[in-house]
């Protein structure tokens, strides 16, 4: 390993400078508004205000899913949050989520609005409102919950730690790249045990465990993420790599994973998202505008 600079710490840390990189103008060490802005609300009993990044997916997907299984309650709608420009910052979107971070996902079926945050509850919330991806039988309800908070524990080190420091860190530190690396590929490696043995995360079927796990580790193995399917050689994981494959080609998928997405090619994305018609191509009116 090559020597780096050292650092040594104060005795109490103060806020006094950017942290630097990718996403620095987000990042600060206090919570709550920073200014007035109210969200915009749909038609639909469910309103959902996120952005595209793997957590973002896992709601959109989920949703499509509940649509395609003729789960007409689940329309939505998709609003874009821009955490690049702060959105979620604004007054509206603290009071859903006070956390300040995407997705958020306001429940307005009943007779009071329910505020939903954490991509985990949201899919617990989803999943029990429309009784479907969850099993009902204790084993098997216990094993999909684990390995949905399994992921939710799991991810803050593939993204927050090896993402941020392979792909978006202004400075490249060996041992941060390193000790992250080698989390990602035990992580990697626990799954692929798992699927070897199993069709879906938690047994034989498809619930919403694969649903959060897909984004996360089936984008990586996939070249989708940080650019490291190669750094990591995720091809040694074929379980994954079989697993991620197969939902990647699920239609509900392919819909869920475009919404609110504002990267890449602009045929996969789709800004925001009121109905089933705005996945229909030359529908470029009803996506949202990329200054918006």
């Amino acid at each position: 390993m090559t020597e780096t600079p050292t650092y040594t710490p104060p005795a109490i840390w103060t806020w006094e400078k950017a942290s630097g990189g990718r996403f620095a103008n987000i990042n600060r060490p206090i919570a709550g508004a920073t200014h007035e802005k109210a969200l915009p609300v749909g038609r639909h009993p469910l309103q959902l205000y996120s952005l595209a990044t793997p957590n973002g997916q896992k709601v959109t997907i989920l949703l499509e899913e509940l649509l395609e299984l003729g789960h007409a309650g689940a329309e939505y709608d998709a609003w874009l949050i821009r955490i690049g420009d702060g959105d979620q910052f604004g007054s509206g979107f603290v009071g859903v989520n006070p956390n300040s971070k995407i997705p958020a996902l306001l429940d307005r079926s009943g007779a009071e609005p329910i505020r939903v945050f954490e991509s985990g509850a949201i899919l617990m919330h989803l999943a029990e409102k429309f009784g479907a991806l969850l099993p009902t039988a204790p084993a098997a309800r216990a094993e999909c919950l684990s390995w949905l908070f399994w992921q939710m524990g799991s991810a803050p080190y593939l993204g927050g730690g090896f993402g941020h420091f392979y792909a978006y860190a202004p400075v490249k530190i060996e041992y941060a790249i390193d000790r992250f690396a080698m989390e990602a590929k035990r992580q990697l490696d626990v799954l692929d045990r798992r699927l070897a043995e199993s069709a879906f995360i938690a047994g034989p079927d498809y619930t919403i465990a694969d649903i959060a796990i897909w984004p996360w580790y089936g984008g990586l193995v996939r070249g989708a993420a940080y650019d490291a399917a190669e750094f990591l050689s995720v091809h040694e994981y074929a379980n994954v790599v079989r697993w991620a494959a197969a939902i990647a080609d699920r239609p509900a998928v392919r819909r869920g994973r475009i919404v609110n997405r504002i990267v890449g090619d602009p045929s996969e994305q789709l800004h925001e998202r009121h109905d089933a018609g705005d996945f229909l191509t030359g529908t470029e009116d009803k996506r949202a505008p990329a200054s918006s």
